[in-house]
């Protein structure tokens, strides 16, 4: 437990408040405001032991994407505060989990409060008297009081024990369950093939395989070797290829892929040539291309739509979900307000490019201008993790599934398209018991072609490379069920 020698200003009893605000009339931007004045919450606190610190965690409870650009977090001290980065926002039914260490540490008798950009507005608030066990939490998620958790749950709905609860006031949380695959996991390359570094995976067939290595920058095609994948030997990919940037410049720090009708998709954090400065882009490149190194064909630069972001903390994960999915599912467009409608993004291609970021767990969807680099996000999703380390979509279940490293002991979660028209969490599995807890930043599911008894083969990409070994293989359901277990709050 951590000691907090500091001044100490009595509040009142735990608070919620919620500015009616007459909109008629008022700019956008005070429209914003008090829209999202009235849907974020204080959601879970945690005040000792966290990781990495003390962390307080907000919830939108709207139906709507909220702007918490600039907004001001402090303790019951109003010297000690911590400001959200500038374009942030929490999805719809989202969460954010904010690291006030080392801005300041909470105590044991302590306020969490949470105000506007003006510093003096305020939204929320919570007291108490003594650390929590565990950590502070609302039951249900941002609408009920405050209470002890029955474990921390950083960045997703709160474990309430049996009192249930919905996140986003009072709809449906995903359950929490084991691995809906078999518990057993074999290693799936030989030893120190790779090497450390391994990070994001993506099937283009049952009998390809594709990967990217995040240091250097690093491409590889990989077919089956018995039980196993390795690099293939043909076409100058036995040691895989090197990025660069457009030009041949630079060593892009790729973390993601996905193979799409549209071409082959890398996200990246940085250039590793300047590591300490964030570089959040995607890159396309031609995997067909008979030359050792590629250079990226078109460069799409997510700075000015993204949280200002650690250098290594940015776009991990990247997946690809088709136009036809999405208009046959009522797929809803933050950026109209309306179904989404791909004859209003010209140029985009045949589908969405869904990127998961490392530092917030929150996942952007981007219709990419493919004839000019310019794009529009479609939406903001919580993946309900603190971080996202890969993204995958499974056609024939309609899941988009995101991974967590060891940062949430191996987790991945399902989300598909509900009630509210936009990808939401709908269960949340531990990995395989068969498999310890392991850097796993890559995530790949094979295609249903590669179904034999029911079961098809899943792949996690190891960047410790641990025992020697970065591929890991089980398998899941060909008819995964996961989007109908859902439990209402």
């Amino acid at each position: 437990m951590r000691t907090h020698w500091r001044r100490r200003v009595q509040l009142t009893a735990a608070a919620l408040t919620v500015f009616a605000l007459g909109l008629a009339g008022a700019p956008a931007s005070a429209q914003a405001r008090a829209q999202a004045s009235s849907t974020v919450r204080i959601n879970e606190v945690e005040s000792s032991g966290g990781s990495p610190g003390d962390w307080v965690e907000l919830v939108n409870i709207g139906s709507a994407a909220a702007d918490v650009s600039g907004w001001v977090v402090k303790d019951d001290d109003d010297d000690h505060s911590y400001k959200v980065a500038k374009k942030t926002s929490i999805a719809a039914g989202g969460f954010l989990a904010l690291d006030v260490d080392p801005s300041f540490g909470l105590g044991g008798d302590d306020s969490v409060r949470l105000f506007q950009s003006d510093g003096s507005t305020l939204v929320d608030s919570y007291s108490w008297t003594d650390h929590a066990d565990t950590t502070y939490g609302r039951c249900p998620d941002g609408t009920g009081a405050f209470t002890t958790t029955s474990a921390p749950t950083k960045g997703a709905a709160n474990a309430c024990g049996t009192t249930g609860g919905g996140g986003g006031g009072g709809g449906t949380q995903p359950v929490h369950g084991p691995w809906p695959g078999d518990a057993a996991v074999t290693v799936a390359d030989g030893s120190n093939v790779f090497g450390e570094n391994l990070s994001g995976l993506s099937f283009e067939s049952p009998g390809v395989l594709w990967a990217v290595d995040n240091g250097p920058g690093k491409l590889y095609r990989l077919v089956p070797n018995g039980a196993t994948w390795r690099p293939d030997p043909a076409g100058g990919w036995s040691s895989g290829k090197a990025l660069h940037y457009a030009g041949g410049s630079g060593d892009p720090d790729a973390e993601g892929v996905v193979v799409t009708p549209d071409g082959m998709f890398v996200s990246t954090e940085r250039d590793n040539h300047n590591d300490g400065k964030s570089l959040p882009e995607i890159l396309r490149f031609d995997a067909s291309s008979t030359a050792s190194s590629l250079n990226a064909t078109a460069t799409w630069n997510l700075t000015s739509d993204l949280p200002s972001l650690p250098a290594n903390s940015g776009p991990e994960a990247i997946s690809w979900v088709p136009d036809s999915f999405l208009t046959a599912h009522g797929f809803r467009d933050e950026h109209t307000g309306a179904a989404y409608n791909p004859a209003g993004y010209p140029g985009h291609g045949t589908g969405l490019y869904f990127t998961g970021v490392e530092a917030n767990g929150t996942i952007y969807a981007y219709a990419l201008d493919l004839t000019g680099g310019g794009f529009t996000r479609i939406a903001t999703i919580s993946s309900g993790f603190p971080a996202v380390m890969d993204l995958e979509f499974e056609p024939a279940t309609g899941h988009l599934w995101a991974a967590c490293d060891d940062t949430c002991e191996g987790r991945t979660s399902t989300l598909d398209i509900g009630a509210q028209d936009q990808f939401t969490p709908t269960a949340v599995y531990d990995r395989p018991t068969g498999m310890a807890d392991y850097n796993n930043e890559g995530f790949a599911i094979a295609p249903q072609s590669a179904c034999t008894a029911g079961k098809k083969p899943v792949l996690w990409s190891d960047d410790a490379n641990d025992d020697d070994h970065a591929l890991r293989a089980g398998t899941l359901p060909c008819t995964a069920a996961a989007a109908s277990a859902t439990r209402t709050g």
